[in-house]
């Protein structure tokens, strides 16, 4: 694809600024994303297997859980190949059919996360406060629609960006100031006006975390206003701990979204915002299956069986 503008010369690649270019530097951070790679991988992946196995985690609940480990899967693998490719490469040269590729299944997995925790929220709020119609409210066929539901937000919200990402023209410099392709780095360079663009992430995005947001504080908010009520003090730990993993990587995603997505673009710092893009595409979908075996008794018993089952197979 060929992009012109004016007298310039085309455009029909970008350069991707990415860290410091100190060899000691890119070597550190080769290994340290390579690391979080294997880990994202190997933990959603085990997370995958673990429930497919274990015929006590055939619940909703973990449903929700293993399509958050696929989601997290793919989510880390349209960003995280790219970085380590161009980490050792004296030019990290990307073309712009690749970058808006990125782009959009980057914005399509991102957007299905929020609201795949959204829906997670929905089941714990069902399950601790409605448990006589948790099988009933929460059926496989409901379960699998609230999926759906979030893929579809998914693909929308990255068609939207994409889509107007496409009317852009790039015909000054052609260095991107991340890692990755997002949004905002791109019409920063945009020889186009960009308004548009940012005003309707801005609104999009907005409405998205509001959406998402307010399903997942109200349902916590019935959730605590049900444990209080609770007469045994097991019972709330019970209820509590169903609640902590997801609650834990609810805090972790949202609150470094909110960070790179809360205001327009042009009021960004760049550098920080390269900052927390790492934490929000490269680190959390490895922390996620972490969160949630460290913190939950049937997934941690889970493996043991598993672990048990191999050692008796080898002995």
């Amino acid at each position: 694809l060929t992009l012109e503008y004016g007298n310039h010369s085309p455009i029909t690649e970008f350069v991707l600024l990415g860290f410091p270019e100190k060899r000691g530097i890119q070597a550190a951070l080769f290994m340290a994303f390579l690391l979080i790679y294997v880990v994202t991988l190997l933990g959603n992946a085990g997370m995958i297997m673990l429930i497919r196995l274990d015929s006590r985690l055939h619940t909703p609940m973990y449903f929700f859980l293993c399509s958050l480990s696929f989601l997290d899967i793919c989510y880390s693998s349209s960003i995280t190949p790219r970085v380590l490719s161009d980490l050792p490469a004296s030019q990290k040269v990307i073309s712009h059919s690749a970058c808006l590729a990125q782009f959009y299944f980057y914005a399509v997995f991102a957007t299905t996360e929020c609201y795949l925790l959204a829906a997670m929220a929905y089941d714990r709020y069902v399950a601790i406060c409605s448990p006589l119609l948790y099988a009933f409210s929460m059926s496989s066929r409901v379960c699998s629609l609230l999926v759906a539901g979030s893929y579809l937000a998914g693909f929308v919200n990255a068609t939207i960006h994409t889509g107007l990402a496409l009317r852009l023209s790039f015909c000054g410099p052609n260095l991107i100031n991340n890692f990755y392709c997002d949004g905002p780095p791109l019409y920063a360079i945009s020889c186009t006006d960009s308004t548009t663009n940012e005003i309707v992430m801005f609104l999009v995005v907005g409405f998205n975390m509001l959406i998402t947001c307010a399903t997942i504080l109200i349902s916590y908010t019935y959730i605590l206003l049900a444990v209080l009520r609770m007469r045994t003090a097991a019972g709330k730990r019970k209820a509590f701990s169903t609640c902590a993993s997801h609650l834990a990587a609810v805090i972790l995603f949202y609150a470094s979204a909110a960070s790179m997505y809360s205001r327009p673009s042009s009021r960004h710092s760049q550098d920080l915002d390269k900052v927390a893009a790492v934490f929000y595409t490269l680190v959390i979908p490895a922390v996620n299956p972490l969160i949630y075996s460290l913190r939950n008794r049937e997934v941690k018993d889970a493996l043991g069986k598993v672990m048990e089952r191999k050692r008796l197979f080898l002995t």
